[in-house]
């Protein structure tokens, strides 16, 4: 059975809120004066661009077997992951639209541009939050985009103190 308009709508609405919900929680999209600065996270210092390539890699490289609303558990970490971290990578997403669409010193790179992404159940390793480097910037863009940048392992929890992300990327490049 197709679903109605109006249970689309509802449905669209609650990811957008939930989108939402993570972008503010994240600092996305805010003038730097205003965002928070999370305690385990510095701003991202300028890190000269290290000799050869970036490791290419998927959301897929990044996904975990967590059922849904499932807590996030730091050995759950494939060894995959854990070898990325701190390791130059670029990777293909797109960008979680905000507010704010030039200049984003900090973003949400999401595997899909599609409804699957956020909401309730939805998975962690879905989303990537970037912090540009010092001088850094990106626009927003409807197509996919490829980030470079210094992969990390870094837990972003809401107020409640449930993950709202689990890794991060110090973005020196969007293309």
């Amino acid at each position: 059975m197709t679903p109605s308009f109006a249970d689309t709508a509802a449905r669209r609405r609650r990811h957008v809120l939930s989108a939402v919900a993570l972008v503010a929680l994240a600092g996305c999209g805010s003038p730097p004066d205003a965002r928070q600065q999370d305690v385990a996270s510095p701003p991202v210092a300028a890190r000269p661009t290290a000799t050869g390539r970036p490791a290419d890699i998927t959301f897929d490289d990044l996904a975990l077997d967590l059922q849904k609303n499932e807590p996030f558990d730091r050995d759950r970490l494939t060894p995959r992951v854990t070898a990325l971290d701190r390791q130059r990578v670029r990777l293909r997403g797109y960008i979680l639209p905000s507010f704010q669409q030039s200049g984003l010193t900090q973003f949400v790179l999401v595997r899909d541009n599609q409804e699957c992404c956020f909401g309730p159940g939805a998975a962690l390793h879905d989303c990537v939050v970037v912090r540009m480097t010092a001088g850094r910037t990106a626009d927003f863009s409807i197509r996919p985009v490829a980030v470079t940048g210094t992969f990390r392992i870094h837990e972003l929890r809401g107020p409640d103190g449930r993950h709202l992300a689990i890794y991060s990327l110090d973005g020196e490049q969007v293309d």
